[in-house]
């Protein structure tokens, strides 16, 4: 009987383990999906906002998330654009002075650029159209305009000349708002609005070098982000960040050579006219959220490097990388343990900024 018993006892454990192997292969094979599907990573690039365009999103639901995406890109920029006729900006510039009311997502861009331009006394400016547009950066035909052109043109821009209230909108006759300084970065914190509602934890949005980035890569580390090289080809350093926006501006991304043989950058000095000449190759900008990064990225770019450290110590809501002309970096503290210089530029002298 005793016997009889050990042997059922026996059994009894041995299906157990057997039971538990059984589950335990399961619990593997169900976790390796998982984890499979979290890496599971979609990409999609196409051209809008006159760029180019590449969203890599990582997750079960990234391919449809991802076309969400493009889908708010499109629509935004029929929403934005300066030349579409159909386009609220459009039709804000042509309005002659009479107001016009815009959609609430147009009407809070707007306010934001505005608030930025006072932020920062004017170096970002919403309204510099007219003087890009006479410099030819808007449309292929890059010429030097007279000066007495350029001086006519100061005379009407200005983010003073902008009224908003609500959702109505009236600029002074002759001024022309643009939103090329802030409407990338604030498309991406849109979109990324739109990816987290589709459960995205994971993704790399670049709007035509502007990267917005959720969360870090699906393996828990940050993201490297190449910092290109101001002065030529290749990179100049590794960034390693993680949920942040990156957006760098400089004269060498877009620039025309005059027949007096000089180059002349697409960023304006909305004080002189004048494409930016100071001290500084290139400005990039870390910081939360997409449109911020956008419009300080320029604007740090027209104050130059003491204007900038100046602003940062008095703000300290973003992060900063500085190259000047002479080879020389500034970065901020927070970042300069994230911040690698590549062998290429290993003898380039870094200036930690402290608060």
């Amino acid at each position: 009987m005793i016997k009889e018993k050990n042997r059922k006892w026996s059994f009894l454990m041995l299906a157990t383990v057997i039971l538990m192997g059984i589950l335990s292969v399961m619990a593997v094979k169900m976790l390796k999906s998982s984890n499979s599907e979290a890496l599971k990573s979609s990409k999609i690039e196409f051209f809008g906002m006159n760029t180019y365009i590449t969203f890599t999103a990582y997750g079960t639901n990234a391919e449809k998330a991802l076309q969400e995406a493009e889908e708010k890109m499109s629509e935004l920029e029929q929403v934005w654009s300066v030349t579409e006729e159909g386009s609220e900006i459009y039709r804000v510039n042509h309005s002659n002075g009479e107001p016009v009311t815009v959609s609430e997502q147009t009407a809070e861009v707007i306010d934001y650029a505005i608030s930025m331009a006072k932020d920062t006394d004017g170096a970002l400016e919403p309204t510099i159209y007219p003087i890009l547009r006479a410099w030819g950066f808007t449309t292929g035909e890059n010429q030097v305009p007279e000066n007495t052109k350029i001086q006519e043109l100061i005379n009407q821009i200005g983010y003073k000349k902008i009224s908003l209230t609500g959702n109505q909108i009236r600029l002074q006759q002759g001024t022309e708002l643009d939103l090329g300084a802030v409407g990338k970065g604030y498309a991406g914190d849109l979109v990324i609005e739109v990816l987290k509602e589709q459960g995205i934890t994971s993704a790399l949005l670049d709007i035509g070098g502007n990267i917005q980035a959720i969360g870090t890569r699906p393996d828990g580390t940050d993201w490297q982000l190449g910092i290109r090289n101001p002065y030529g080809e290749g990179t100049l350093g590794t960034l390693f960040v993680a949920d942040k926006a990156v957006v760098t501006s400089g004269n060498y991304e877009r620039y025309f050579v005059g027949e007096d043989g000089k180059e002349y950058g697409h960023i304006i000095d909305p004080e002189t006219g004048y494409p930016v000449e100071n001290d500084l190759a290139a400005m990039t900008i870390i910081a939360e959220e997409g449109k911020q990064g956008d419009a300080l990225s320029t604007a740090m770019y027209v104050k130059g490097l003491e204007g900038a450290i100046s602003y940062w110590k008095a703000h300290q809501d973003f992060e900063m990388i500085a190259v000047t002309d002479k080879g020389e970096i500034y970065l901020t503290e927070e970042i300069a343990d994230d911040f690698t210089l590549s062998n290429t530029f290993g003898n380039l002298e870094i200036h930690v900024i402290k608060k």
